[in-house]
């Protein structure tokens, strides 16, 4: 269940390369507090060999469940959104697809391949925001370790025990 939600600004980088099949490579660069009513892919500026773009608008959910994964964020030092971006095939363009301030899910976005997963500082303002989700969410939950039942093998570690056992065999 999303507990809350807020649309930022987000903001990438193209960059040119020195390579023989590539000219340029994107990257997240920033994530703006408030989402501006400016339109995707709207240049912000250059300097030297590097662009700025404005991506668009992404939606931070926020959880009630994964309030530890996002106390762990702030509580690093330097607190990140990460960002998740798709390259278009046929115009080399990219497309915000989704940012996140749980680690856990930023980290699950790099394993399954998505195109472009980069992290990037978190605002202040933004930080704060989730801050106050955690102090109103947060309840610690205690780990308890499973305890194994000592009386005997595992049959399923070795399906073939029970029937040889069943026929008078030897285990």
């Amino acid at each position: 269940m999303t507990g809350a939600t807020k649309q930022v600004g987000v903001v990438i980088r193209r960059s040119k390369v020195d390579h023989a099949w590539i000219d340029h490579v994107w990257s997240p660069e920033a994530i703006l507090p408030e989402a501006p009513e400016t339109a995707p892919k709207t240049g912000l500026g250059a300097t030297g060999e590097v662009e700025l773009f404005y991506a668009g608008i992404g939606t931070l959910e926020l959880y009630t469940s994964e309030t530890a994964n996002y106390r762990d964020n702030l509580i690093e030092g330097k607190p990140q959104v990460w960002v998740a971006l798709r390259t278009q095939p046929e115009s080399g363009d990219v497309e915000l697809v989704h940012v996140t301030a749980d680690p856990t899910e930023g980290e699950t976005l790099m394993e399954a391949g998505a195109d472009i997963v980069s992290p990037v500082p978190m605002p202040a303002e933004i930080a704060g925001w989730i801050a106050a989700f955690v102090d109103e969410h947060h309840v610690e939950r205690v780990f308890h370790k499973r305890k194994r039942d000592k009386s005997g093998p595992d049959p399923r570690k070795n399906p073939g025990l029970k029937m040889r056992e069943r026929e008078g065999g030897e285990a």
